[in-house]
């Protein structure tokens, strides 16, 4: 395949970041008019794995795996659904760039696991990278406060914290599982198979839960919307990574964040003050430099 010229690679990468950032944005809004978020994860990842289904049909990608690789598959499928539905919790509890800010530490957790897994001992410039993401995470959810301040900022945002860090465990698992469990297999198989898994385990939560239907139109138009979002931006992903000229260029998608903080301002009406925000581009430059220091 003939790799696309870098600026449209670029150009691509930031469009498919700025997708991302609207499912999420779609999400709280499904989430206040009605919907739950058993439903926007039923919505998300069986949309998804429809849409990876009709692609891999289309490129004629034989869908076939072994028994082994495909229960490990679905396997990580079920920890998708835990991520799904932590990520979802956490953006109707928190402003939403805040809850995508404390979901994207899973670079630096992934690279924990697999250091503790004997994969890959991380260099000095990593562990800085490190320690400085989790200050400035520290000043973007606003907890550098002391005493009765800080008891009082965690009651008003700990639960939300609490399923963002836990989308962000799950992820930087599945991470380490497809690196041990999957290497070598089509990323489009290996994606459709998992988010396969995830929506049933999502539709058995669904009907162990219940199944709360947005309330109005515009909530309707929110679960739509997410789907839509989630699914063009995955499938775009896997569709034009392969044509990247740098693996590197991924870190374009380090943008979501930055596109959340403008976003969830303009249609949300959620602002971060000044320090927070300097916070959330100390945790986006820290993720890319860990990247660059893997290399």
């Amino acid at each position: 395949m003939t790799p696309l010229p870098r600026w449209l690679g670029i150009a691509i990468l930031l469009a498919i970041a700025v997708t991302f950032s609207l499912n999420h944005i779609a999400a709280r809004i499904a989430f206040d008019h009605g919907a739950s978020v058993v439903t926007g994860v039923v919505f998300r990842s069986g949309g998804t794995a429809l849409a990876l289904l009709a692609l891999l049909l289309a490129l004629r990608v034989p869908l076939a795996l072994p028994a082994p690789t495909r229960w490990r598959a679905f396997a990580i499928g079920i920890v998708v659904a835990v991520q799904s539905y932590c990520i979802y919790a956490a953006v109707a509890r928190l402003p939403v760039a805040l809850a995508l800010l404390t979901f994207n530490t899973y670079p630096l957790l992934f690279a924990l696991m697999a250091w503790a897994a004997g994969m890959e001992r991380p260099s000095r410039s990593a562990f800085a990278a490190m320690l400085v993401a989790f200050f400035g995470l520290a000043l973007a959810l606003d907890v550098t406060r002391g005493g009765g301040e800080l008891a009082a900022r965690w009651d008003e945002i700990g639960t939300g914290v609490a399923f963002a860090t836990g989308a962000s465990l799950s992820f930087a698992l599945v991470l380490f599982l497809n690196a041990r469990w999957l290497q070598g297999v089509d990323g489009r198989l290996r994606s459709f198979f998992t988010m396969s898994s995830c929506s049933a385990a999502a539709i058995a939560g669904a009907a162990a839960t219940g199944f709360a239907l947005p309330a109005d139109t515009i909530g309707w138009l929110g679960l739509i919307l997410l789907t839509l979002f989630y699914g063009s931006a995955i499938t775009a992903l896997f569709v034009f990574q392969p044509l990247m000229r740098s693996a590197s260029d991924v870190a374009v998608l380090n943008f979501e964040p930055v596109a959340l903080l403008f976003l969830g301002w303009v249609i949300l009406g959620q602002s971060l003050g000044p320090l927070q925000i300097a916070g959330a581009l100390i945790v986006i430059g820290s993720v890319v430099a860990l990247g660059m220091a893997k290399r």
